[in-house]
């Protein structure tokens, strides 16, 4: 059959449909390299967190820079701000936080995108780690509001913690108190016990430190971080946790509170040796300020013997200087005297002079009671002598030893008009032995 058109118009027909399949196979191409683009940015972004987790930082750095090279050839800005993103936090990862700050600050999305909280998080990480603690903590707040507002309360919890270490290192404590009770109200609703149990006790601790809170106030922190605790599975985290409860109570002056919660946390330390002998120590420093002399005098050697074998040599002098003390409260004078000596040498091997003249004074009032006037004057002007190498020393220490020195001198004057036979018979002033100096209690800075 033939043509119903002309030559010409069948030639420009078959151009037309020609252009038409070039156009089409154009634009199945491009779909097709983009497709393939996304499937690499995928592929180099699983492997920058894989190096990441397993310590390969420069291969993961290279991964996420060529994830971001690939995005930047596409039209979708939210991809290349993901990866962007990725790179930032990769950089305050592998301790270049710089170079992740100037990389993060350049992927502010235009509207609040699904990862602005990790953003803001990223960016207060980035601050942190160059010491600017104010911006780090303006964006680990904003952080936090996010991770709320999304219904992340594990996350808002762990950003409340970084918020409330801004705060200590900027020795706010109140703040930073406020931010670990916060991060304790995320865990709960998390579901997260021990987490809260943990943020509680540390919430605690610095409303103490900052002598702002009432007792009643910082007593039921700390028992509700007791009562969260009860479950908590991991057994060397629960004794650190009682042993810092403990510390806390102790500061209070709640010491029944205090050894019922070292008592408990015994057992649960017994494998981490340093962690074993702190407890011991506090326990021995605690049952000495409740007057159960007789209870304390194992502690306090066991802790005495483990510090030694760790070659903890300060904390050993302290062990001895309780263990004086509370020998000299049972009337083992000798053995007192022995324990006071080796805290001296302890202190003197670590350079500790408000150590030194602590056992100076035991060693005085020893002296003092088996009526060596003499020695005991000594021991008293060389704890006065050492005190001044101290700071923040009261003024009422400075006092006491004056008066012990001044007691000493009157037993040598008293000697030596009525002769040694007539003082064995004399009334004695005995000076105050249960001063606060002697509860050498530890905290407990080891890790778990």
């Amino acid at each position: 059959m033939a043509s119903d058109g002309s030559p010409v118009r069948d030639a420009r027909e078959k151009q037309k449909q020609k252009k038409k399949k070039a156009e089409r196979s154009g634009t199945d191409r491009a779909d097709v390299e983009e497709t393939d683009a996304q499937l690499e940015i995928q592929r180099l972004t699983a492997a920058g967190h894989a190096a990441l987790q397993s310590g390969h930082n420069n291969t993961a750095l290279q991964s996420f820079r060529s994830a971001l090279k690939t995005a930047t050839k596409l039209r979708e800005k939210r991809l290349q701000r993901r990866c962007a993103f990725n790179l930032g936090a990769a950089y305050v990862e592998t301790g270049e936080p710089q170079k992740g700050l100037d990389v993060l600050s350049r992927t502010q999305p235009g509207e609040r995108g699904e990862r602005i909280a990790d953003l803001q998080f990223n960016l207060a990480t980035a601050h942190e780690a160059l010491g600017d603690r104010t911006q780090a903590a303006i964006h680990y707040l904003q952080a936090a509001q996010l991770y709320r507002s999304q219904g992340d309360a594990g996350a808002e919890g762990d950003t409340c913690v970084r918020l409330a270490h801004c705060h200590l290192l900027r020795k706010e404590w109140d703040e930073a108190a406020a931010s670990f009770q916060r991060a304790a109200e995320s865990y709960k609703l998390a579901g997260n016990a021990s987490a809260a149990a943990l943020a509680l006790k540390d919430a605690g601790k610095h409303m103490l430190q900052s002598g702002r809170s009432s007792s009643d106030e910082i007593i039921s922190v700390l028992t509700d971080s007791l009562e969260m605790s009860v479950n908590m599975s991991d057994q060397q985290t629960l004794g650190k946790l009682l042993s810092d409860v403990a510390l806390s109570f102790s500061q209070m002056r709640l010491f029944s509170e205090a050894s019922e919660c070292l008592e408990q946390a015994l057992p649960l330390v017994s494998s981490k040796p340093h962690r074993l002998a702190v407890v011991l120590q506090n326990l021995g420093a605690v049952y000495n300020s409740l007057g159960q002399y007789q209870q304390s005098l194992r502690f306090h050697r066991e802790a005495a013997a483990l510090h030694g074998s760790l070659g903890s040599r300060g904390a050993q002098g302290r062990c001895f200087s309780n263990l004086g003390f509370a020998l000299v409260e049972l009337g083992e004078l000798e053995e007192a005297w022995e324990s006071y000596l080796h805290a001296q040498q302890a202190f003197r091997d670590t350079d500790d002079p408000s150590g030194q003249w602590q056992a100076c004074e035991g060693l005085g009032g020893i002296k003092l009671q088996m009526k060596d006037p003499d020695k005991a004057s000594m021991y008293y002007k060389d704890a006065l002598r050492l005190l001044c190498k101290c700071q923040d020393v009261s003024v009422s220490v400075q006092e006491r030893l004056v008066s012990e020195l001044s007691e000493a001198l009157q037993q040598k004057l008293r000697i030596q008009q009525r002769g040694a036979a007539s003082q064995r018979t004399a009334p004695e002033r005995h000076h105050d032995r249960r001063q606060p100096r002697v509860l050498c209690l530890q905290d407990d800075g080891c890790e778990v």
